[in-house]
């Protein structure tokens, strides 16, 4: 009767563990507790961003102060809903971790939220970091002809391997991310433009990840009826993204938990 009492109370104990990690943060409740990022912070929350983010299990932000996110006002909630998705990293990357990317490589691409959403276009989902100037990193837009412009300030959170927060020094510069097609919009090869002559040390490289990518619309699909209007920093809305379906590690969360559940109720039963 005692190692039956003591193996419920072991499984009561395991099911609390993975209950509590199926939601291992807030980001949100996060940067609420730094005051240097509460415009960023309401953003996500106007935007519904944050509940986005929360919902995975492993993520990284790149977070802008106060002073350096005044670009943001007066635009729509879709235009920064769109430009902080791109800010939002698909994978967990620390300082330490970025670092030793930037040895191994000059540049590395990676998945931002914004890829996600099936609105980017011409790699402006993806994001390049690497090393510039004197041993600096820094972030920008996988678009051909961008630059690192938004270097790293420091580490503000870190969870590993749920989330980090790393403030950057200014806002990712995304070519033309206002005038993204919605998600769902019909999309072809977007029109040639001229090649840009030359390319500094710290421009994002020409070839694309292998990840999927929407294109631009023609002008002949623009004009006709069944086509959704391009979305502009007016504030015209867009069909909201899918939302993400459970990552991995929170279908395994809840399988072992269910599991713990029905162990639970066996030894009960006997």
């Amino acid at each position: 009767m005692e190692n039956k009492a003591s193996t419920i109370l072991c499984l009561a104990l395991l099911f609390i563990v993975f209950s509590s990690s199926a939601s291992a943060f807030d980001i949100t409740k996060l940067l609420e507790k730094q005051s240097e990022f509460s415009n960023f912070n309401t953003y996500l929350k106007e935007t519904k961003l944050g509940e986005q983010i929360n919902s995975r299990s492993t993520i990284t932000v790149l977070a802008v102060g106060n002073g350096a996110i005044s670009s943001l006002a007066g635009k729509s909630q879709d235009v920064v809903k769109k430009i902080l998705s791109a800010h939002v990293i698909l994978d967990y990357y620390d300082e330490q971790k970025l670092t030793k990317l930037a040895k191994s490589s000059k540049v590395t691409t990676l998945t931002t939220m914004f890829q996600s959403s099936g609105q980017a276009q011409n790699q402006q989902g993806f994001i390049n970091t690497g090393i510039i100037n004197e041993g600096e990193l820094a972030f920008g837009s996988a678009a051909k002809g961008s630059k690192l412009n938004a270097k790293l300030v420091k580490s503000v959170v870190s969870q590993p391997f749920n989330i980090s927060v790393l403030q950057v020094s200014e806002l990712i510069d995304i070519p033309d991310i206002a005038a993204s097609s919605p998600a769902g919009s019909p999309k072809s090869s977007p029109s040639p433009s001229k090649a840009p002559s030359s390319s500094s040390d710290d421009e994002a490289p020409s070839a694309s990840p292998k990840s999927s990518k929407s294109k631009a619309p023609t002008s002949s699909d623009e004009t006709t009826s069944s086509s959704p209007p391009v979305p502009d920093e007016a504030g015209s809305s867009t069909a909201p993204a899918p939302a993400p379906a459970p990552s991995a590690a929170s279908r395994v969360e809840m399988a072992v938990g269910a599991g713990v559940m029905i162990g639970l109720a066996s030894l009960l039963v006997a």
